[in-house]
Parts: C-alpha cells; sequence; structure tokens
C-alpha cells in the first residue's frame, strides 16, 4: 500500500479517490470522444464503431485499473487478494449497471432503442457468452495466466471476425450521423492520436489513486473489496458508456449506442480481466462466481429474451424492468454477500 495515502485520514483518502474517479472519468470521455472521430475517418460503420473502437475506449477505466491493480500485485505494492477483489467487482459490476440501469436510462432519455435481429446474434450472442466463459473459468477461485491467454484470445479472434464482416458489407451510409466531428486530413488524425494517449495516461493516473485509496478503505474498515468495486467503482466505469450511449442515439446513431453498450460487456471480461489475468492472475471472490456472473448471465439473457419478443425494440416499459432488476441485484448483492 502506497504509503503517502497510509499516512492521511481516512477523510481525505476518500476526497481524493472521488476525485480521482472524476479525473478517471473526464480523461476517458475526453479518449472515447478521439476515437470516434479517429473511427469515422476510417470510414467504420456505427455499429462496428460501437462493438469494436468505442468500446475499448469507453472500457478504459476498467482496463486501466486491471493494468494498474496487476502491476502492483507482481511488485507488491497491493495486496493480491483486495487489489484482485476490487478491480474483478468494479469490472463485473461495470457490466451489470451497463446491461440494465444504464440501458434503461438511455432508453428514457432518448424514448427508444431499436435493435436488428442479427445484432443480437452478433454480438448479444458473445456478450452473455463470455460472462459464461468468465464464470466457468473463475469457478476454481482464480483466473490464471492460462485463463488470461484465453480470455484475451478470444477478444482477438472476435475482433477479426467482425473486422472481416464489416469490410464484406460496409456501406458508407451506415457511417452517416448528424453533427459529426472527425479529422479531416492527416495531420489533424496524428493530433488526434497525441490527444487520445495523454488522456489514456491520465485515466492510468487517476486509476492509481483511486486503487490505492480503496485498497485502503478495504483494510481500515473491513468493507469488501468486490463490494466496493461493484457498488462504487462498477458506477463509476460505467460513466463513458452512459455519456457516449446517450450521444449517439440523440444524433440517431443507435449503432454507436448499441454496440458501445454491448461491445463493452464484451470488451472488459475479455479484455481487462484477461489481460490483467495474464500479467499476475487474480484471486476470485465467491461472492462473484456465486452471486454476480450468474446474474450478469441471466440479465444478459433476460434483455436478449426482451429484445427477440418485442423484434428488437425496447421501449420504457421494457427500460422499468431492467432498472428495476439492477436494484434487485444491487439488494441482494448486499444482504447475502457482503464479505469476499
Amino acid at each position: 500500500m502506497n504509503g503517502f495515502f497510509a499516512a492521511q485520514s481516512l477523510a481525505l483518502n476518500i476526497v481524493l479517490g472521488l476525485s480521482a474517479l472524476v479525473i478517471l472519468v473526464l480523461s476517458s470521455n475526453v479518449a472515447v470522444k478521439r476515437l470516434i472521430g479517429l473511427a469515422e475517418y476510417f470510414h467504420l460503420s456505427t455499429t462496428f464503431m460501437g462493438v469494436t473502437v468505442v468500446s475499448l475506449a469507453t472500457s478504459i477505466p476498467e482496463i486501466t485499473a486491471h493494468l494498474v491493480a496487476s502491476v502492483g500485485i507482481l511488485r507488491g505494492t497491493m495486496d493480491y487478494e483486495i487489489g484482485s477483489a476490487i478491480v474483478l467487482g468494479a469490472n463485473i459490476g461495470s457490466d451489470v449497471v451497463q446491461q440494465t440501469l444504464i440501458m434503461g436510462l438511455v432508453v428514457f432519455v432518448t424514448g427508444a432503442l431499436s435493435f436488428r435481429r442479427y445484432f443480437l446474434w452478433k454480438s448479444m450472442g458473445p456478450m452473455i457468452g463470455t460472462t459464461i466463459m468468465c464464470l466457468v473459468l473463475g469457478w476454481d477461485r482464480s483466473y490464471s495466466r492460462l485463463d488470461g491467454l484465453i480470455l484475451f484470445g478470444t477478444f482477438i479472434a472476435y475482433m477479426y471476425y467482425l473486422y472481416v464482416d464489416e469490410r464484406k458489407h460496409y456501406k458508407r451510409e451506415d457511417n452517416v450521423q448528424e453533427d459529426s466531428d472527425a479529422p479531416k486530413n492527416g495531420r489533424q488524425v496524428a493530433w488526434w492520436t497525441v490527444i487520445t494517449l495523454v488522456a489514456m495516461g491520465v485515466a492510468i493516473f487517476g486509476a492509481q489513486i483511486a486503487l490505492n485509496v480503496t485498497e485502503l478503505i478495504v483494510v481500515r474498515t473491513g468493507i469488501s473489496g468486490s463490494l466496493i468495486g461493484v457498488v462504487l467503482l462498477g458506477v463509476a466505469s460505467a460513466l463513458p458508456e452512459l455519456t457516449t450511449a446517450i450521444t449517439g442515439a440523440r444524433h440517431n446513431a443507435h449503432g454507436i449506442s448499441l454496440g458501445t453498450l454491448v461491445g463493452s460487456n464484451i470488451t472488459n471480461p475479455l479484455v481487462a480481466i484477461g489481460g490483467g489475468a495474464l500479467v499476475s492472475g487474480y484471486w476470485v471472490p465467491r461472492s462473484l462466481v456465486h452471486w454476480d456472473l450468474p446474474w450478469e448471465a441471466v440479465t444478459g439473457l433476460i434483455l436478449w429474451g426482451l429484445l427477440w419478443i418485442t423484434q428488437g425494440k425496447l421501449g420504457k416499459w421494457g427500460a422499468f424492468y431492467l432498472i428495476i432488476l439492477y436494484f434487485v441485484y444491487i439488494f441482494f448483492r448486499v444482504v447475502l454477500f457482503a464479505a469476499d
């Protein structure tokens, strides 16, 4: 644990941790906007952008948190079990938030979202599949480096499949958006790339502070690391997806909204957990395999079934049910699985 944070009062550390979360979210949003523009410059459809480029960008908080935690575990500056519980809880909590609460909020703000049937098979199917994969690999209460290789390798294979499919079916009108903001030439592309890298560097700094503070809170209060990850860090980590999805829907680019929310739930477990496990391996809290991951899989199946029945249209009543599902999840998580 960082000596600077250990020497400060709990109240000051909480303030520092919240400030770090703000920095993490704001810098991630900057990176997201620039990456969306770069994807438009290279003529990628809105749905492909959402599932791949934008979902990776909006997952920066989760990815950077896992990278920082894994390096800390290797160096011995972060406790193996506490660090694992925090980042895994934040990752899985973020996924549940996105496919229930945030999906519902986006619909309430925009009025409705429309899914194509092929989207349910090509994107939502893999989303549910990756959750089940994480549940199976983590059932022995650990993610080994081999598990990490399986998860990360699955992501690479899935991205290759999407890229081949995109080049085969891409139409220019799929990428038309109102008020499109993209670089116009190579110089602007280079400048936007620099801004993106700087923003990601700031996000890593914010993640480092947030993780150090969270570890200290766990040690001093005895609160479950995964519970803090699920309830607090999971919501904070999902804010880039919320703002990106609402912005996309308001500009009539539903592909970005849908692709971002679903794509992030593929990226988070495969890249963040898989990449982190490749670096250091993780200890998996009992609550994650007995409640969080099963609940994420069940809510994903409920969302898929709801969209299939309504022929791909999610209205306000469906959004209301999703939001209720989130609060049911949190209630029983706190009551039944408060400890790791």
